[in-house]
């Protein structure tokens, strides 16, 4: 399995307050932000696999629609992770 809860722990532990806290914004948009990458990567192997195509779709949108939250609340944490993660726009 690709995403182990070693994994999530460090993605947790870097992005997050702590390896614990994975309820915040940032936390869940890096975690997103890596799952949106390793399914790219499978598309491009796999281009007729549309089931993983629309969780991808649906995956993108809700990490648009955190960093969107993120950008009205506190836009300095928004343009911290936005520039961490390396995410255009």
């Amino acid at each position: 399995m690709y995403l182990t809860t070693q994994k999530k722990q460090e993605i947790f532990a870097k992005h997050g307050k702590s390896a614990t806290d994975t309820g915040s914004s940032e936390g869940q948009i890096a975690l997103f932000s890596y799952r949106i990458s390793h399914l790219t990567e499978h598309l491009k192997r796999n281009k007729k696999d549309y089931n993983t195509q629309r969780s991808l779709i649906k995956l993108v949108g809700k990490r648009r629609s955190l960093l969107d939250y993120l950008h009205k609340t506190e836009i300095n944490r928004y343009r911290a992770i936005v520039k961490e993660l390396d995410l255009r726009r």
